[in-house]
């Protein structure tokens, strides 16, 4: 990988851990539905011209079902229960919840026809990933019914962020990756719009609201699937995924630092091994994926 794809691969680490602190930010005076809308609304203005103008729109048509389910559980879904958690519990446990994507990948993949051989260190990864989870849960970090309820929104945007790639091995191979992400982006947009409307502030937010606003759909999406564009183009999709252990990172740290949340020292232990259990689960697919690229002469 040249000095171009190191700095796609860390732009892109960095940029994927700022979404819960600057969604935290925002909902001071933006409500979750709104808060999700809009982030997708500035997204799709972004990138629905860049895909229209590639011609890569026109080959959609037969996959107009996988690219309906993927806007709704890759964006709708998890961006609302995201905006809707964080109200609850802090973006540095939010983070680090939803770096048990590769968790759930390995688990549900069968449902999808996808089927890979779970080895022993693929186990004791996801064994370890979830005592984490229960680490996390356990320690402090989560108080009150509406803390669970938060973290109940977390776990099935979880779910729905490790339901969203299968979609597209299974349904959506060989199309520009492009136009199925700014299709997808728009249904999303066009599923959020009415509830976004009815939690319309009666004053126009802050400028500190607004900007975060902006980053969250402009930098955090659409410039970051750009980014994801040309380093699994350059890379390789295997070793792209290695961004996933890097996102919670930076969100914990943003968290603690800024926001002066408390994490401790058991949810910070719990924090590493969900990241070493989810590398640890994930690491022979990446080794068969790099080898089959290796293969290909990628």
């Amino acid at each position: 990988m040249n000095w171009r794809g190191w700095m796609a691969f860390m732009a892109l680490g960095i940029i994927w851990g700022f979404p819960y602190f600057f969604i935290k930010v925002a909902l001071q005076e933006v409500a979750p539905l709104l808060l999700a809308c809009s982030r997708l609304v500035l997204a799709t203005a972004i990138l629905l011209p860049i895909a229209w103008r590639s011609g890569a729109l026109h080959q959609l048509g037969n996959h107009k079902a996988a690219i309906f389910a993927f806007g709704l559980v890759e964006f709708a879904i998890p961006f609302s229960l995201i905006s809707i958690g964080e109200r609850w519990i802090s973006s540095s446990v939010t983070g680090i919840l939803i770096a048990m994507v590769p968790l759930s990948i390995v688990f549900i993949q069968r449902l999808f026809g996808i089927r890979e051989s779970l080895g022993a260190w693929r186990v004791i990864g996801l064994a370890m990933g979830f005592l984490g989870v229960a680490a996390l849960l356990g320690t402090g970090s989560v108080s009150g019914y509406l803390g669970w309820l938060g973290v109940g929104c977390m776990v099935i945007a979880t779910l729905c962020y490790a339901i969203g790639p299968l979609i597209i091995e299974r349904h959506m191979q060989g199309l520009d990756s492009i136009g199925p992400l700014a299709a997808s982006l728009a249904v999303g947009s066009v599923i959020l719009l009415i509830p976004a409307l009815f939690q319309l502030p009666r004053s126009i937010p802050s400028a500190t609201a607004l900007v975060s606003i902006a980053v969250l759909g402009i930098v955090c999406t659409a410039a970051a699937m750009l980014l994801m564009f040309y380093l699994v183009n350059h890379a390789g999709a295997s070793r792209a995924t290695v961004i996933t252990y890097i996102n919670p990172v930076v969100a914990t740290l943003l968290g603690v630092w800024v926001l002066n949340e408390h994490l401790g020292i058991g949810g910070a232990i719990a924090f590493v091994m969900i990241l070493l259990g989810s590398w640890l689960a994930t690491r022979g697919r990446v080794a068969r994926a790099s080898t089959r690229e290796a293969a290909l002469g990628a």
